[in-house]
C-alpha cells in the first residue's frame, strides 16, 4: 500500500514541490516565532497557521492564491477571538463550534477560496481547544499567526512560485438547485448534524479531548460530496489514526518532548501530509495522527492513555459523519460519480487537443497544466467510485464494472501524458492525420458523455493505419481504443449506480 502511494504519478512532480516547499515555508514560520520570543503555545499557532495556508489554498493562479492567503487572518482571528471569549462558556461554546463545522462546510459553494476560508476557520477554532486558549493569550496569537502567514508567504509567493494549473472545484456542480437541494446545503446541515453528535458523545468520554471527535467529523466530510464517498473516508480516517498511534508508543512517548528528535519527526510528517494528500487518505491521517502526538509530547501531556483516547475520539467523529450522511438530507454516490467522470472524460479531450496544437505549432499551446488538471480528476473519479470497489462492496457486477472504468481512465491518462511527452519535444513535426485523430477522441468523448450517443460510443472506431510511423498517432489511437471500450460499463445503468 505504501509502495502504490510513492509510485502514484506525479506530474510536473508537483506533490513533491508543494510537499518540499511546505516543509521549508513551516520551518521558517516557526523559527520566526521563535526569533521574536513567542511561547511555545503561539508557535504551534503559527505552525499550524502557515500549514493551513500551504495545504488547503488551492486556487489555480498565484495571484489567486495571494488573495486567498490575504483573506485568512480576516477569518481565522474573529475565530479565534469568539473560542477564547467562550471558553469557560461551554454550551454557548461547544453551539459556536457546530456553526462553524456548518459554516464552513456550505463555504465550499464558493468554490476553492470559500473551502480555504471555511478550513482555516475550522482549524482556529478547533486549536484554541487543543491549546485551552483564553482572552489573555490573544495578542500574541495574532502575532504569531500574522508572522507565518508572512514566512511561509515568502516562501510559497518568492522563494519556491509556480501555478497548481487547472483544479476542480471538492464538489461538482451537480445542478443549478437551490436551498436543501443544493450539494453544499445538503453538506453543511450534515457535517453540523455529524458535528454535534459527536461533540456530546466525545464530552461523554472526555471533557477534556472532546474536540478530537468534532475534528475526526469535519475532516471525514472535508472534500467528499456523496454518503459511499464519506462512509469510505470515516473508515480509512480510523484505520490511518489507529496506524498513526504506532508511532506515538514507538517514538512520541520514548523521545518526551525532546527538541530534535520531535523537529525530525513533524518535517518528515508534514512531507508526509502533502505528498500522500492526494492520493491516499489513510496515509495522509497517519501522517497527521504522528505530528499531533509529537505535539503533545512536546505539550508535556503525552501518555498511553492519551493516544487510546485519541482512537476513541476519532471512532467517534467517524461514526458521527456516517450516521449524518445515512439519516440527514443524503446525497447518493450515483449522481456524482456520473459527473466526475464527465469531467475527467473531457479533460481528456482538451488534453488531446492542447497537445495537437502544441505539436501544430500554435503559440502558446501547453498539454502540461491540462494533464496536471486531470490528475487532479482522476484523483476525484477514485474518491467518489472509492464505495463501489472497498471490500465491504458485495456487488460483484458493479464492483467490477467500477474497476473497469478506473483502469481505462488510468489507460487515457497514461496515453495523454505520453502524447503531452511527445508534444513536448521540439524537433516533433506535425502529421496532418493528427487532426483527424483528435477529432476522434472529441467524437468519442461526445458519445460518451452523451446519453442519447452511448450506444454508437460502443463501437470501437476505426483503427488509425500507420500509427507506428508517428508515436503521437500511436498514443491517439491507444487514447481512441481505451474511450471505445469504456462505453460498454457506462452504458449499463446509465453509468455507475450507487
Amino acid at each position: 500500500m505504501l509502495k502504490r502511494v510513492f509510485v502514484a504519478p506525479d506530474p510536473g512532480r508537483l506533490r513533491l514541490y508543494s510537499a518540499t516547499r511546505a516543509v521549508v515555508g513551516i520551518a521558517l514560520a516557526v523559527a520566526v516565532c521563535g526569533l521574536v520570543g513567542h511561547s511555545l503555545e503561539a508557535a504551534i499557532v503559527g505552525g499550524l497557521a502557515a500549514l493551513l495556508a500551504l495545504f488547503t489554498v488551492l486556487d489555480p493562479t498565484v495571484r489567486g492564491q495571494a488573495v486567498t492567503t490575504a483573506l485568512l487572518p480576516a477569518v481565522g482571528i474573529p475565530v479565534l477571538a469568539v473560542a477564547a471569549a467562550l471558553h469557560d462558556h461551554p454550551l454557548a461554546r461547544d453551539a459556536a463550534f457546530v456553526a462553524v463545522v456548518g459554516a464552513g462546510v456550505y463555504a465550499r459553494r464558493w468554490g476553492p477560496r470559500g473551502h480555504s476560508l471555511g478550513v482555516f476557520a475550522f482549524m482556529t477554532f478547533f486549536a484554541a481547544q487543543f491549546l485551552h486558549t483564553v482572552p489573555s493569550a490573544l495578542p500574541e496569537l495574532y502575532v504569531a499567526i500574522l508572522l507565518s502567514l508572512c514566512a511561509s508567504s515568502f516562501v510559497r509567493f518568492g522563494v519556491w512560485c509556480y501555478e497548481r494549473g487547472r483544479l476542480p472545484a471538492a464538489s461538482p456542480a451537480l445542478s443549478q438547485e437551490r436551498g436543501l437541494s443544493r450539494v453544499t446545503t445538503r453538506q453543511a446541515v450534515q457535517a453540523a448534524a455529524g458535528a454535534a453528535f459527536a461533540l456530546g458523545l466525545g464530552q461523554m468520554l472526555s471533557d477534556q479531548r472532546w474536540y478530537w471527535a468534532v475534528g475526526a467529523t469535519w475532516w471525514v466530510f472535508v472534500n467528499t460530496v456523496s454518503r459511499g464517498e464519506t462512509l469510505v473516508r470515516g473508515f480509512r480516517r480510523v484505520f490511518g489514526t489507529v496506524v498513526g498511534i504506532v508511532v506515538g508508543f514507538a517514538v512520541a512517548i520514548p523521545a518526551a518532548g525532546a527538541p530534535v528528535p520531535t523537529a525530525l519527526v513533524v518535517a518528515v510528517s508534514v512531507f508526509g501530509i502533502f505528498y500522500t494528500a492526494a492520493v491516499s487518505y489513510s496515509w495522509m491521517m497517519f501522517f497527521v495522527t504522528a505530528m499531533a502526538s509529537m505535539l503533545y509530547g512536546l505539550l508535556g501531556v503525552l501518555d498511553a492513555s492519551l493516544l487510546g483516547l485519541r482512537v476513541a475520539e476519532t471512532a467517534v467523529g467517524a461514526l458521527g459523519a456516517v450516521l449524518a450522511v445515512l439519516l440527514v438530507l443524503p446525497v447518493t454516490t450515483h449522481a456524482v460519480t456520473d459527473e466526475w467522470i464527465r469531467r475527467a472524460l473531457h479533460c481528456v479531450h482538451a488534453c488531446t487537443a492542447e497537445a495537437a496544437a502544441r505539436l501544430a505549432g500554435t503559440p502558446g499551446a501547453d498539454p502540461g497544466p491540462r494533464v496536471a488538471e486531470l490528475e487532479t480528476l482522476l484523483t476525484r473519479v477514485r474518491l467518489a467510485v472509492s464505495p463501489l470497489v472497498h471490500p465491504l462492496h458485495f456487488g460483484r457486477e458493479r464492483k467490477a464494472r467500477a474497476r473497469e472504468v478506473l483502469t481505462l481512465l488510468d489507460a487515457c491518462a497514461r496515453e495523454v501524458r505520453s502524447l503531452a511527452a511527445v508534444a513536448s519535444d521540439p524537433d516533433a513535426s506535425h502529421d496532418a492525420r493528427l487532426s483527424a485523430a483528435c477529432w476522434r477522441v472529441e467524437a468519442a468523448v461526445e458519445a460518451l458523455t452523451s446519453p442519447q450517443d452511448t450506444r454508437r460510443a460502443s463501437r470501437p472506431q476505426t483503427a488509425v493505419q500507420h500509427a507506428a510511423e508517428h508515436p503521437a498517432l500511436a498514443h491517439l489511437h491507444d487514447l481512441e481504443r481505451a474511450l471505445a471500450a469504456m462505453a460498454v460499463p457506462l452504458q449499463r445503468e446509465g453509468a455507475l449506480p450507487g
